[in-house]
């Protein structure tokens, strides 16, 4: 397949006036409005409108390693520092610098100049942890040689054969938990990268079918709008049976968020609570879940069965067993994923890490003899580039991301996600008022220049390794050393 996949790229600006930066450029009294500053900015940080100045760009600014504004200014009226927001901005995992720079590669499809870290968070462990041991040989390889293209069918069964462009789809974010405007924007962006995105558990809104080829739907414990119709329209069915951030509490949408809408979409009665149970209580063995997987093929008979679940200690066991219950993907979430309505005493302390389960499947399904025969996709706290080219290396075939999309629709990572009105910037809303502060098309461009960043970045990876696919990373774990305890 041909890699010339994904939206052209265009500049999305951020949909607000003044946008966080990481850096302030304070102007004193002294300034004489001579235009040196305009004139020496290559960021375009200052603009003047006649004699007058505009407000400073700053998330243009690059910081000290640049400096040219302070020091040729002939009055010396500028000065620069770092914005105070930024140390109440994030987390440890999603750093200020993550998701300034996820925003910059939102809007422009390019890496950050200089000045904000795009590669690791600050968690102390795990995929910050771990850094790529390039060969000191260097390969010849231009970027149009390596594809990024992997199969998802790996069965070799009367299923749909589906390829996708690039490792990576969209998670579920069901209608309820998420405005229309952002499940369309990712589902727009699925269709243009030849990838797909999940509808959650929230029912199969109709502005989606014209995205039919792109849309994953998901049957989980609530049941909620699942119909015999939306299975026989998809190529691929996600069952859930637990999430990595929540694991064994199920599923929880509040009643201010159960629109009249959202309402209908999920047979409900409005304003009322919704609980999505754990665990699914039709499955207690493999013969369990195949009579669930069997009951997806007998409706659609070529659709790929995706088995989510969370990272138990055995959860080796749980992906053995999705294998024989005739699974084509296994789908495992880590302790880091969810939005701010997961509880953090469960994303912390529950699940096992990403990091730890993907070697951990990998290794037994090889063992087992059947590692060629499933896909493996892992998700829960992919929020980089680099972070997906280590989660192949460590053994996954492609990783799901969820909070990342969110990041370049310009969330802060506030974690209100589960009130009414707590997502002041409309993504995870569907509050009439809110949910129409973007557009779908306006998500689409965002979330596809950001996805044109990471291939760019995971091709360079590729490029240093002297390997021609991204399906040759996989399980490479010699690739990778751990900055505490092996030199580089």
């Amino acid at each position: 397949m041909a890699n010339n996949i994904g939206m052209e790229v265009k500049i999305a600006p951020s949909r607000f006036r003044n946008p966080l930066s990481k850096y302030i450029i304070r102007r004193s009294p002294r300034c004489t409005k001579c235009g040196k500053c305009v004139e020496v900015c290559k960021f375009g940080v200052h603009q003047r409108s006649g004699v007058a100045f505009c407000r400073a760009q700053e998330h243009r600014c690059i910081g000290e390693s640049c400096n040219a504004c302070i020091e040729q200014c002939p009055e010396k009226a500028l000065s620069l520092a770092v914005n105070p927001l930024t140390a109440v901005l994030g987390d440890y995992r999603w750093t200020s610098d993550l998701i300034l720079s996820t925003w910059y590669q939102a809007e422009t499809g390019k890496l950050p100049p200089v000045g904000l870290e795009y590669k690791v968070g600050n968690s102390g462990g795990g995929f910050d942890k771990l850094r790529f041991k390039f060969p000191k040989e260097k390969f010849n390889l231009k970027p149009e040689e390596i594809s990024t293209c992997i199969p998802l069918n790996r069965k070799g069964d009367n299923a749909h054969q589906i390829e996708i462009g690039i490792p990576i789809y969209g998670g579920g974010m069901s209608f309820g938990s998420v405005s229309l405007s952002t499940m369309l924007g990712k589902a727009k962006t699925a269709k243009f990268w030849n990838t797909f995105t999940c509808t959650g558990e929230g029912g199969y809104p109709e502005v989606l079918n014209p995205y039919d080829n792109h849309v994953i739907t998901q049957v989980a414990t609530g049941l909620f709008g699942v119909r015999e119709q939306t299975i026989q329209r998809v190529r691929i069915v996600e069952f859930k049976y637990a999430q990595g951030a929540k694991p064994g509490l199920g599923g929880h949408l509040l009643g201010d968020k159960n629109t009249p809408a959202v309402a209908a979409m999920r047979e409900a009665v409005p304003g009322t609570s919704l609980f999505s149970p754990f665990p699914f209580h039709s499955v207690y063995s493999v013969e369990d879940h195949k009579k669930h997987v069997d009951w997806i093929k007998a409706i659609n008979p070529a659709v790929l069965v995706s088995v989510k679940v969370s990272t138990p200690t055995d959860v080796d066991m749980v992906a053995i067993g999705s294998y024989y219950a005739d699974a084509h993907i296994i789908h495992l979430d880590g302790s880091y994923g969810g939005t701010g309505a997961a509880p953090d005493i469960a994303k912390k302390n529950i699940a096992m890490p990403i990091e730890y389960a993907i070697p951990k499947v990998h290794r037994f399904l090889v063992a087992e003899g059947v590692r060629d025969k499933v896909t493996l996709m892992a998700s829960g706290g992919i929020r980089t580039a680099h972070d997906v080219a280590k989660a192949i290396a460590l053994g996954a075939d492609g990783v799901i991301i969820g909070t990342a999309e969110l990041v370049a629709l310009e969330c802060v990572r506030c974690a209100n996600c589960e009130s009414g009105r707590g997502c002041v910037r409309g993504i995870a809303t569907t509050d009439p008022e809110l949910s129409v502060m973007f557009d779908a098309e306006w998500a689409a461009q965002r979330i596809s220049n950001l996805l044109t960043s990471w291939r760019n970045q995971l091709v360079e990876i590729l490029q240093h390794l002297g390997m021609k696919s991204i399906t040759e990373l996989v399980g490479k774990t010699d690739c990778l050393y751990h900055i505490d305890y092996e030199e580089k």
